[in-house]
């Protein structure tokens, strides 16, 4: 059987050159960082450059926006658009009625969305934005007072604002000069220094914050009163002054809270007995089937009333390291009780 001839080695194949304008030059970690602090600079120079432009037009602005009968309607094309749902979010979650229009949609209907009774905050770093120049007229026709925030004072929006904030920059943190960073950056910190100016003026407080905010953390905290998470009735462990030890025991066995509150007949509380006064105890040597609550309690404890926020009582148990309080009402009945794992579960701690 004639051998197999040896096959010969398959030449490889050369790899295809890249597509032009494809290729990668190698990655140089050193370069990406010194760029990264580049831009640090380069932003945080523009932002605070702002402090010398922002002068009296500032305080006109916010006067404006406070006497706006209707809504603040913040517009912006491309990267200032962006910028711009971001500022009509943060005006609307602290107390200025604000939303975003978009300028091209504007032009197809979304117009009717502004009335007499509103103000446009328009945002371009050129202000030659054609979607934005288009609606002028229409603006100034409606009565509409118009707050340009723009880094071209000699702009077309500009000449047509009637409040103008500078937002230029030197330049942009773009290696090319081209992609707007710093100058976005700077439209942010003028629509935040606008909504801050605003909510002070308006006297705005942690409560309205959290009402706007129903949904999270701080939310919770300041809108989660006792009484949305306490227990009652039933659940809450009670026994009378003369009540034996192993019924004090039983009721605290039964209700799970790791404490019993000792009332008398009116429901007041007189004291409260927990596992840790149990353990006290049995350390001492006490003979516990002798005594009755009243021997064993301890007298006023910390409680807290029952329209307190569930917040202040994380903080009460938290300041005097206890893992549960006592709830009652204006004349000092039992009303309830609440310990960490149930502010946990409603997730105000």
């Amino acid at each position: 059987m004639p051998a197999f001839p040896h096959s010969a080695p398959a030449a490889s194949t050369p790899a295809a050159p890249p597509a032009p304008g494809s290729s990668t030059p190698e990655f140089d970690p050193a370069r990406a960082l010194r760029l990264a602090q580049e831009t640090f600079d380069i932003e945080a120079a523009a932002v605070l450059g702002l402090k010398a432009r922002t002068g009296d037009a500032f305080g006109r602005a916010v006067l404006a926006m406070l006497a706006v009968r209707g809504r603040v309607v913040v517009m912006g094309m491309g990267k200032s658009g962006h910028i711009g749902r971001k500022v009509a979010a943060t005006l609307a979650s602290t107390g200025t009625a604000a939303l975003f229009v978009h300028p091209a949609e504007a032009s197809h209907g979304d117009l009717g969305m502004i009335k007499p009774v509103d103000l446009v905050l328009a945002i371009s770093n050129g202000g030659e934005s054609d979607e934005i120049t288009a609606i002028l007229p229409v603006l100034k026709r409606l009565g509409v007072p118009l707050v340009a925030v723009t880094g071209n004072l000699h702009s077309t929006l500009a000449r047509h604002a009637d409040i103008v904030l500078d937002s230029g920059v030197e330049k942009e943190a773009c290696p090319l000069n081209l992609a707007p960073t710093a100058s976005t950056t700077t439209q942010l910190a003028l629509g935040d220094a606008l909504a801050v100016a605003l909510l002070d003026a308006r006297g705005f407080r942690e409560e309205d914050f959290a009402r706007s905010h129903p949904g999270g953390a701080l939310g919770r905290k300041l809108l989660t009163h006792l009484a949305d998470v306490m227990r009652t009735g039933d659940a809450v462990p009670r026994v009378g002054p003369d009540t034996p030890f192993p019924d004090l025991m039983r009721e605290m066995s039964a209700k799970g809270l790791g404490a019993s509150a000792i009332v008398d007949a009116q429901e007041r509380v007189l004291g409260v007995f927990t596992d840790g006064d149990l353990r006290r105890l049995i350390e001492k040597g006490v003979d516990l089937r002798r005594v009755r609550a009243s021997e064993v309690m301890h007298a006023n404890p910390r409680t807290i009333r029952d329209d307190a926020l569930a917040a202040e009582a994380a903080e009460l148990m938290e300041r005097h390291r206890i893992t549960s309080v006592l709830v009652v009402d204006a004349q000092g009945r039992l009303c309830g009780a609440v310990n960490s794992n149930d502010l946990m579960r409603a997730k105000v701690i």
